[in-house]
């Protein structure tokens, strides 16, 4: 099975589409640095989501697993301009699976408007509704192929403009440790996929202000499994992670769109074997770098 990884694409629209009467909080700041710095390294984003989906094409994609991180500001204009935008990497053979970022969950009223899962909904459906204890989550994927995804959501609101980290709920990390101990699970290769890093390039923690609270905890529910990969973003820059005490590699995709650090990871998951091939944009087109990793 073919599975693609990609995060963190942030589709901008016009300034002057967003709710201003919105603006009157932390998205103003957001919204300056939009104009002023991070809305040009984004500018292209729909051109190469459409890019990405010829290289699905090219590649005979079965699955496409999204960590997050769809627009700036997470307001409706930008969550609708996003979900149209992705329209073109949802129709793969075993579908697309994935999980709300920060930027999407940006403050309280994503939340209390239900925003995320009005937009994105009919990509929240689990294979697993019965094990559902907070909204959709976990959610679960079942495949004949010897394959599961099991998806926690780690984003939460962030008012204070200096803060952009994120937790796992306990009543998620408790129903995930559950599954990834059940014997279905450990006979199948397990991608764990979440918005947060678990754990920066070099293997340390993230910043308060920016990482995942409860990474130690979300590592530890996950060290059940035998076989899979910790599929994240967050991060904007592409990298994988062996950790000694850890049976799964962590998989950073980055950001699949920012200008000059555009990443993806490409899996083949085939019985016991599992390879990993990281993808990069040249010109005007997505490509596999050399050298896959196996694992």
């Amino acid at each position: 099975m073919r599975v693609l990884h990609l995060s963190d694409v942030h589709v901008t629209i016009p300034l002057r589409q967003l709710p201003w009467r919105e603006m009157f909080n932390k998205r103003f700041i957001g919204a300056a640095n939009l104009a002023l710095r991070r809305g040009r390294h984004f500018a292209l984003a729909r051109r190469k989501l459409e890019a990405l989906a010829t290289f699905c094409a090219e590649q005979q994609v079965d699955l496409v697993i999204a960590t997050g991180d769809y627009t700036a500001l997470g307001t409706d204009p930008e969550l609708a301009a996003a979900r149209s935008a992705i329209e073109c990497l949802t129709r793969q053979p075993r579908g697309f699976v994935t999980v709300p970022g920060n930027h999407d969950i940006y403050l309280h009223d994503v939340v209390r408007e239900r925003r995320f899962e009005r937009h994105f909904g009919d990509l929240l459906a689990s294979d697993l509704p019965e094990r559902c204890v907070d909204g959709p989550w976990p959610l679960v994927r079942l495949y004949d192929d010897g394959l599961a995804v099991i998806a926690v959501n780690s984003a939460r609101p962030n008012p204070a403009p200096w803060r952009s980290s994120g937790a796992i709920p306990q009543a998620q990390l408790d129903a995930l440790s559950a599954l990834c101990r059940e014997p279905q699970f450990q006979e199948r290769f397990v991608f764990v996929i979440t918005h947060y890093a678990p754990r920066r390039p070099d293997a340390t923690h993230d910043t308060r202000a920016h990482g995942l609270d409860n990474a130690d905890a979300f590592l530890a529910a996950c060290s059940g499994l035998k076989r899979g990969a910790i599929l994240h973003g967050h991060i904007h820059w592409r990298f994988q992670l062996a950790l000694p005490e850890l049976p799964l590699r962590i998989f950073g995709a980055g950001s699949t769109t920012c200008d000059g650090r555009e990443g993806l990871w490409l899996f083949d998951v085939d019985g016991s074997r599992s390879r990993a091939q990281a993808g990069r944009w040249v010109s005007d087109r997505y490509e596999l770098e050399p050298a896959p990793v196996t694992f």
